[in-house]
């Protein structure tokens, strides 16, 4: 079994078949688990991405790890005024936080030694004239694969492999920022954001902040327009330049959330948010299929890449062990994934679309408090 990408789900599916007794071998581009910011901090659901980490064998270790307060959420309007705060309307505790880089890490070290081949950049996965399909990496050297599974993301390198479809610019970007030590440091910032996520939203604009593990608050200054827009704002050589540009963007938002630009620390990272079309499906192609983003990457709005991810892992990983036919594993695996993909997907442009609407955010104010009644009517996370 072969695994392109070493990210939650890759690493996910690696875990759950050496749990069946199912050889795989991980290939990951960076050269260790801290060779790079990992990015935020996703909220795990209970019957996606905790069910994944309970077939995983990891459930007790990611609760040690994971953060109920930070799963709240707060949606203001650009005045600030708050109108939905999760600490106040209940639901806290079934959706529990946990900074991306530790879960990673946690993945990471389940594995035995030597599952995961880092530094391993793949360059081509030329399409199989027949046989096994073979990877190149970038050093050179060719890798076999009976069966392939393409975790490498949005740019997926296996993708092609089953579909021409690549991601679309989704006509919002980001500016990535950091504020540190918030408690010490940026104490009006820290009771802003409060210990989850907060959205501060007007027509086409917008203030995302999230606070991380480690006193870290992650900032996003988000804006509906074209691909370029935020490459544009950016100046890496001129981060006080760029800080000016974002303010002046953003002039009629609140005195403290303008503070979150003239405060952050950076550096300031452009984001351009692409994300494939809903609904993609492709033929069965023997031994290969994708998981993760690289089969359905959506904008951040549905809050669900991280949860689709590992719980792909969990799905395509018991298909495997529980069938001898491969193929009619794939085809199992793929059914199921293709429609909560689409589902997902769909939630993810319609809540795109509230974000920056002119009434924003009082869409996203009922969807909120809808999706927290059906969440408190889940059954308990997994033991």
């Amino acid at each position: 079994m072969t695994i392109v990408g070493g990210g939650l789900g890759g690493l996910a599916l690696a875990r759950i078949l050496h749990l069946r007794g199912i050889p795989s071998a991980v290939y990951e581009l960076d050269a260790s688990s801290r060779a790079r910011d990992a990015g935020g901090t996703p909220g795990l659901n209970a019957d996606s991405g905790q069910r994944a980490l309970a077939e995983a064998g990891l459930f007790e270790e990611f609760r040690s790890i994971a953060r109920d307060a930070g799963e709240t959420t707060r949606l203001l309007d650009r005045f600030g005024v708050v109108h939905f705060d999760q600490a106040y309307e209940g639901g806290v505790g079934v959706r529990p936080e946990v900074d991306r880089g530790d879960l990673r890490r946690l993945l990471v070290e389940s594995l035995p030694e030597g599952v995961i081949r880092w530094n391993a950049k793949v360059a081509s996965v030329p399409r199989p004239g027949g046989g096994r399909t073979e990877l190149t990496l970038d050093n050179g050297e060719v890798v076999e694969a009976d069966v392939l599974v393409g975790a490498d993301g949005s740019w997926s390198k296996v993708r092609p492999l089953l579909t021409d479809a690549v991601p679309v610019h989704s006509g919002v970007d980001f500016v990535e920022d950091v504020l540190t030590d918030v408690d010490e440091r940026h104490r009006e910032a820290a009771h802003l954001v409060g210990p989850g996520s907060m959205y501060a939203l007007a027509e086409g604009r917008g203030i995302i902040a999230q606070r991380n593990g480690g006193g870290m608050i992650r900032t996003y200054f988000a804006v509906r327009g074209d691909e370029s827009w935020a490459h544009t704002v950016v100046d890496p050589t001129d981060p006080a330049g760029t800080r000016q540009r974002l303010l002046e963007i953003f002039h009629d938002f609140a005195p403290g959330l303008r503070a979150l630009i003239g405060e952050g620390e950076g550096p300031l990272v452009p984001r351009p948010i692409h994300a494939l079309p809903v609904g993609l499906r492709w033929a069965r192609t023997p031994g290969v299929t994708l998981l993760g983003d690289a089969a359905h990457v959506m904008s951040p709005f549905a809050g669900q890449g991280a949860n689709l991810a590992l719980l792909d892992a969990a799905e395509l990983g018991a298909a495997l062990a529980d069938h001898s036919d491969v193929e009619l594993a794939l085809t199992t695996y793929e059914t199921a994934m293709f429609s909560r993909a689409e589902a997902a997907g769909r939630a993810s442009a319609d809540n795109l679309v509230a974000s920056f609407a002119p009434d924003a955010p009082h869409q996203l104010v009922g969807q909120a408090r809808t999706f927290m009644r059906r969440k408190a009517e889940e059954v308990a996370p997994p033991t």
